[in-house]
Parts: C-alpha cells; sequence; structure tokens
C-alpha cells in the first residue's frame, strides 16, 4: 500500500511539474501575427476584448501615473514605436510629440504587427511603476530601438509601464 501511494505522489508531483513548465513557456508570434496588416477604416483586435475599464486620459497618467498605477484602465493614443523582433510591446503617446508609455502584452500572449507605428490604439491594461534592470535596458535598446528620456548611473531605468490585456488597432491612411 506504501509502495502504491508513493507512485501516486510521484505521478502527481511530475504531473504539477509539467504544467508549471508549460506555463512558463513564451509564446512566440506567428508571421501572420509580424506582418498582416491594420485594415485602413477597420479595426484590429488583439488579446483579450477591451472591457469596461474606466477611461483615462493618457496624458493624465503620464503626468500622475502613481495615481493610476495598479488599476485596470483604458487609454488611447499612438504608437510612436514598437518591438521589431516580435511585436510584444508599443510605446503609445497621446501625440506624435508627446512623451510616451511603453504598452507590453499581458503575459506575451499576443503581438502587433512590426510596421505598427503611426497606427491609433485603444488598450486596456493596469500601469506600473518600476526598474529595469540593466540588461533589459541594453536588450530593449539594442535589439528593439527603445529609448530612454532617463538612464540611471548603474544602467537601470525607472519606468512608468502599461501592461495591456487587449488592444485595438486602427489606421486612417
Amino acid at each position: 500500500m506504501k509502495k502504491i501511494i508513493s507512485l501516486m505522489v510521484l505521478i502527481l508531483a511530475f504531473s504539477f511539474a509539467a504544467f508549471a513548465q508549460e506555463k512558463t513557456e513564451k509564446v512566440k508570434p506567428t508571421e501572420q501575427d509580424k506582418t498582416e496588416a491594420i485594415p485602413i477604416g477597420g479595426v484590429m483586435k488583439r488579446g483579450a476584448v477591451l472591457g469596461n475599464s474606466k477611461k483615462v486620459s493618457l496624458a493624465k497618467v503620464l503626468a500622475n501615473p502613481s495615481k493610476y498605477a495598479n488599476q485596470s484602465v483604458r487609454v488611447e493614443g499612438i504608437i510612436v514605436r514598437s518591438c521589431k523582433t516580435e511585436g510584444c510591446w508599443m510605446e503609445l503617446a497621446p501625440n506624435e510629440n508627446a512623451k510616451s508609455v511603453r504598452v507590453k502584452m499581458k503575459d506575451h500572449a499576443f503581438f502587433i504587427p512590426l510596421n505598427s507605428a503611426g497606427a491609433k490604439a485603444k488598450a486596456e491594461g493596469v500601469f506600473t511603476v518600476k526598474t529595469l534592470s540593466k540588461e533589459e535596458v541594453k536588450h530593449m535598446i539594442e535589439d528593439d530601438g527603445a529609448k530612454f528620456d532617463n538612464i540611471n548611473a548603474d544602467g537601470t531605468v525607472t519606468e512608468v509601464s502599461f501592461e495591456a490585456a487587449g488592444v485595438e488597432l486602427t489606421r486612417k491612411k
């Protein structure tokens, strides 16, 4: 009986380990994710359907990010830059000349086209204020073309970021 129980415990342990490993693997974008055109006059939806979160002006959030930190909100803006390898992040600004916020796609589970700059975006998710490691900063600058206003002396960056659960992209022309 002890051998059977031990065997069952061992099987359960392996099952949990396999499940945990599955959950941590990142989703990879398809070629269609990277190259699909945002429809002119239409809407491209990625991630979760936008819900009823409070709509907040992106300019207000950027002026006082701690007021909106860790709350689900909906914002709109222009994509000024995006990841050039996977489409896993974008920089969103109230207009082309304004300060932007980096938007990451929640759980790396969905992607936007690599040529999304200039498109209008609605996004729903959560703002955070956090410090990026020197390695993260280096990767984002060298591999993805990210830009940072204030890099700390140790190479880290304290940034306001937004984790989007879902986005809607539109293009006028």
